[in-house]
């Protein structure tokens, strides 16, 4: 292994670096732009729409199609902005690096370490979760034992050549999409009445059991609370396209397949849920995507998903440990985290440029973080757990005050740069800011997700003091 070269000295925040000055990444490009795009296709296919979405159905009804369109379109124009950000300015950090350059230093701290704290909390749910489905299958083997053959997996994984942790997320993408298309066929073909022993279902479920609306525009905004966290997990494919050979075109052309089609898949499949059967007839915590298999008569409906929903767990675990070491580093390259973590791997080519320290201290914290959810689910766990809950929109939130900076400096300096715009800038991105603080708001008028809120804005204010004061004590240093 060797040491990366030093970083260079962090430019002021005003009136900001030229484009120019984006420094070369000493991390490996052994990801292929077929990973890439199936990274982007995959990332968000997850728990979260298999099982989750019953909720979702339970609180709005039919109407819970409108709650993902709205949610969908949000999480589309922030990967639009973040992909135009990225096809110009590509780097490992992603939007960490992008709001360093558009908002100064401490945005870029604050932004990058919560976002790992995010991703190796949430890695916790995942591990466990997994564990549990295994342990159902072989009940003779406990859930930690599991747990630690999933971490063990996957960290070695994501030591050796990036290529490995390219390779997992394809196939793991491949089946949760050849699932999903699987699902929209079927589905399709029972309301025709295309399917054995089957009739034409017709609007019948649609408009009865109290309407499209049966709980009115109220339940369409708590499905949207319900499910727009479904779509995270879009960002690591910006972060992976630094490990490319052609970092703004791969981005360029993952974010353009991955928006349309993950929100064709999104709410292709409610339709069909709750075209299929009654929403009456889902319930919270239960798969309607069984539900529907059921109905229609395929067999063992449930152990089918069940395996869908154990590649969808270990699928995110591999990529929030992915996400997670490449942050740390990108952290570690800015001078905002230990100098340690840069040490890369030294073999050639592909196989070189694995930030295997980085690697290390992320799946360290995913082990703790998985002792806790062991230990203490519902005390200390959870209070982490709480403290990231809305961290995902306050991302999200500075990805577009970011873009909204950095877009007229890029005009300005490197219009060339801008292989791929936001639409209809700057509009756009102020109606999706605008849109991400109405979710929070509401947020902190739902009972259930003002703790989260509240919490999480918390760890945010928490981790922007350290970054301010770190940066205040630097000016003070050097006067």
């Amino acid at each position: 292994m060797h040491e990366a070269p030093p970083p260079a000295p962090s430019p002021a925040p005003a009136p900001g670096p030229s484009y120019s000055a984006v420094p070369a990444e000493p991390l490996s490009h052994g990801l292929k732009q077929r990973h890439l795009t199936m990274l982007g296709l995959g990332g968000v296919i997850g728990a979260g729409l298999f099982v989750g979405s019953g909720a979702g159905i339970a609180v709005a009804g039919p109407a819970i199609v409108v709650s993902y369109l709205i949610a969908g379109a949000l999480a589309m124009l922030v990967m639009r902005m973040l992909g135009e950000m990225s096809a110009a300015m590509p780097a490992s950090g992603s939007f960490s690096v992008h709001a360093e350059r558009a908002l100064g230093r401490w945005a870029g701290f604050s932004v990058g370490w919560l976002y790992w704290f995010l991703l190796v909390v949430v890695l916790a749910v995942e591990a466990t979760a997994a564990a549990q489905i295994a342990h159902g299958w072989v009940p003779g083997i406990e859930p930690w034992a599991w747990v630690l053959l999933f971490m063990v997996v996957f960290t070695a994984a994501n030591l050796t050549a990036v290529k490995n942790f390219g390779e997992f997320e394809f196939w793991f993408a491949s089946l949760k999409v050849g699932a999903i298309v699987v699902f929209l066929v079927l589905g399709v073909l029972a309301v025709l009445g295309l399917l054995p022993d089957t009739d034409p279902v017709g609007m019948a479920n649609l408009t009865g059991q109290g309407g499209f609306l049966p709980n009115g525009w109220g339940g369409v905004v708590s499905g949207v609370l319900t499910v727009v966290f479904a779509f995270g997990g879009l960002e690591v494919v910006t972060i992976a396209a630094a490990e490319t050979d052609d970092p703004a075109r791969a981005v360029g052309r993952a974010v353009r397949s991955a928006v349309v089609r993950i929100l064709f898949f999104y709410v292709g499949s409610m339709l069909v849920i709750v075209t299929v059967l009654p929403w009456t007839a889902q319930q919270a915590g239960l798969s309607p995507y069984v539900k529907v298999l059921d109905a229609i008569g395929v067999p063992s409906a449930g152990q089918i998903m069940n395996i869908v929903v154990f590649v969808a767990l270990l699928s995110a675990l591999n990529a929030n440990l992915y996400g997670s070491s490449r942050m740390i580093f990108s952290l570690a390259e800015r001078g905002e985290a230990p100098r340690g973590l840069l040490k890369v791997s030294r073999r050639s080519g592909a196989e070189g440029g694995v930030p295997r320290r980085a690697v290390l201290a992320s799946v360290a914290f995913g082990f703790v973080s998985v002792l806790l959810n062991l230990l203490w689910p519902d005390t200390v766990f959870l209070y982490m757990l709480n403290s990231v809950g809305a961290v995902l929109l306050f991302v999200w939130a500075l990805i577009a005050a970011s873009q909204l900076r950095l877009r007229a400096r890029l005009e300005q300096e490197a219009p060339e740069a801008l292989s791929l715009r936001m639409w209809c800038f700057p509009y756009l991105t102020w109606v999706t800011l605008a849109g991400l603080f109405g979710v929070l708001l509401l947020m902190l008028t739902d009972e259930a997700a003002r703790p989260q809120v509240l919490w999480s804005a918390g760890a945010t204010a928490v981790v922007a003091l350290v970054a301010v004061g770190r940066q205040w004590r630097e000016r003070r240093g050097s006067a």
